[in-house]
């Protein structure tokens, strides 16, 4: 089960994202779209840093059949970053919740030793997706 919730007043695919949850989990998973201001103020009071981002995980403590967590995306960053490299904002999204829900079941990109990086790169190079959130950053 996958719940959405768009809180801009942006039009979301939500059948792809769904079709994303599916193929990575069969826990249940909430998926919130934001704006870059409310991005900004969860990544300040969570994480300490006072700046938007483009995604944030907040894994729940498992129980058996149990929700998985929460991720959260900025459509703002979303669609600045699907513009910049030429691609949709639908596939941005899903490029950004493959990374949050991979966050969700414990890869740590900032802690691993590639890890979560050959997951990701598997995931996108099966879903046919443009180039990882972790791949592009290693580049730019």
């Amino acid at each position: 089960m996958v719940e959405f919730y768009n809180k801009t007043d942006k039009k979301v695919d939500f059948k792809g994202l769904e079709e994303v949850v599916k193929f990575l989990t069969n826990r249940p998973v909430e998926v919130l779209i934001v704006s870059d201001s409310e991005i900004e103020e969860l990544n300040r009071q969570f994480r300490g840093k006072p700046y938007p981002t483009d995604v944030l995980s907040f894994p729940l403590t498992y129980v058996a059949g149990g929700p998985l967590g929460s991720v959260v995306i900025s459509i703002d960053r979303a669609e600045w970053e699907a513009k910049k490299r030429g691609h949709s904002v639908a596939d941005e999204i899903k490029l950004l919740l493959i990374h949050g829900i991979l966050h969700l079941l414990g890869y740590d990109h900032e802690v691993d030793k590639g890890e979560m990086e050959l997951k990701e790169r598997e995931i996108i190079e099966k879903l046919k997706l443009p180039t990882s959130l972790i791949d592009r950053n290693l580049t730019d």
